[in-house]
């Protein structure tokens, strides 16, 4: 693990540690949320450990809380972490080593290992980063969500607490650095205009998917010859466009929280 972390630039250790600070305070409110709401303080530990996917565990639970059946908590879940299937596709090089190497990597999987990889320029930095930031969020979730069931136990009424709305707030909070680009910003305003728009209609989970037709109208990134300026022209200075010394492709902040990780 030492030499893991040492591969690793410091901004991109620090943005683990950002993140991993933030899904703690989500663990702790689902912990608390899931035990106060009448759940045995086995549910939300053992749910923490074998489902690891923080949007899901709080669908599944939402789903329960309201009334509904194991069933529909379970179909709640898996429709919410369909969204993976295509990031473990994107980190499969990560994974190497023996078949009960990969089977454990393929636990760790989440928004934020896969985001933290996909950042890294080489093969032997993606490893790391996978490893390092999703074996960080596992031990940081389910320490949290422990804490935060015996808490809840003893607080009795979370909603006093305000609780419910650690998930959201952390998620905007991460997401805010990302809106500065215009493209982006677009993709996210229709995507939630879309979801908004179902969640009264459709099962929960399908809205988060549903926003993913935000991104057929973000439009296409700018290629090269697009951008490329006249003869005799010079191009303009801007924020971004530099390469001297200081300018890097990574923006810094940290990626998305997994909505569920």
């Amino acid at each position: 693990m030492r030499s893991l972390i040492r591969t690793l630039e410091r901004a991109t250790l620090r943005d683990i540690a950002l993140v991993c600070l933030a899904d703690a305070l989500v663990g702790a409110s689902f912990g608390a949320i899931s035990v106060s709401g009448g759940l045995p303080l086995w549910v939300p530990v053992a749910m923490s450990l074998l489902v690891f996917a923080g949007g899901s565990q709080f669908a599944a639970v939402g789903v329960v809380l309201s009334g509904g059946g194991a069933l529909a908590a379970v179909v709640t879940g898996l429709v919410l972490n369909a969204r993976l299937l295509p990031f473990g596709f994107t980190v499969a090089d990560a994974l190497d080593g023996p078949r009960w190497r990969r089977l454990l990597g393929a636990q760790l999987l989440t928004d934020e290992s896969a985001a933290f990889t996909l950042m890294q320029p080489d093969p032997r930095r993606r490893r790391a980063a996978y490893w390092v930031c999703g074996l960080a969020l596992f031990v940081i979730w389910n320490v949290s969500v422990v804490v935060g069931a015996v808490a809840g136990g003893l607080i009795g009424d979370t909603d006093a607490l305000g609780l419910d709305a650690a998930f959201p707030a952390v998620l905007l909070a991460l997401v805010l650095p990302a809106l500065g680009d215009r493209r982006t910003r677009l993709a996210a305003l229709l995507g939630s205009a879309v979801a908004v728009a179902a969640t009264p209609y459709v099962p929960a989970g399908l809205p988060v998917l549903l926003a993913l037709v935000g991104l057929l109208f973000a439009g296409r990134p700018a290629t090269p010859a697009s951008t490329a300026a006249a003869p005799g022209v010079e191009p303009e200075a801007g924020p971004g466009t530099g390469t001297g010394p200081g300018t890097t492709a990574e923006t810094g902040t940290a990626p998305l929280a997994k909505e569920a990780h």
